[in-house]
């Protein structure tokens, strides 16, 4: 039984949210939290809804280890807003974009992907959707920092709600 629930949002869902995502997962199996945590991902724009995560993202992440082969790219609902407990977005526009839509007394919950690095001096998770490899590699680093952090974040709210 899930007793936190977390919700990436990036532009289209193929490869920042979905890395995410998948990192998060991988991560929260192995320090135990698996069963206590949702994790999903959505994308703002309905630009490839139903399809494949991005190739290069899946081929990349599974590299490390992380599987996001299964994955399809959801479209953001207004219920997600009041379901998840941490809706985290991978950019500023992002998070504009989410400001924008979701109601005020859901607002507490929106938060910037980069808020849980401890390395990043980058406000924003870049999309490599167009990039090269390096810049996949570049966002995975991002990603498993942020992570590293959201783990911990979920923890202590695990342990402080037992």
């Amino acid at each position: 039984m899930s007793h936190y629930s977390v919700l990436f949002v990036c532009t289209d869902n193929q490869c920042r949210s979905p890395t995410a995502e998948g990192v998060l997962r991988h991560k929260l199996r192995q320090h135990g939290l698996a069963q206590d945590v949702l994790v999903a991902s959505v994308a703002t724009h309905d630009l490839n809804t139903g399809e494949p995560i991005d190739y290069h993202a899946q081929k990349h992440a599974m590299r490390r280890d992380f599987d996001l082969s299964g994955m399809r790219s959801h479209l953001l609902q207004a219920a997600e807003f009041e379901f998840f407990d941490l809706i985290v977005a991978m950019d500023e526009s992002n998070l504009v974009t989410l400001r924008l839509r979701c109601p005020a007394r859901f607002q507490d919950k929106l938060h910037l992907f980069t808020e849980y690095c401890s390395a990043s001096t980058l406000q924003d998770v870049p999309d490599p959707y167009y990039g090269q490899p390096k810049d996949f590699e570049q966002v995975l680093d991002i990603i498993e920092d942020g992570c590293n952090g959201l783990v911990s974040h979920i923890d202590v709210f695990l342990e402080a709600s037992r």
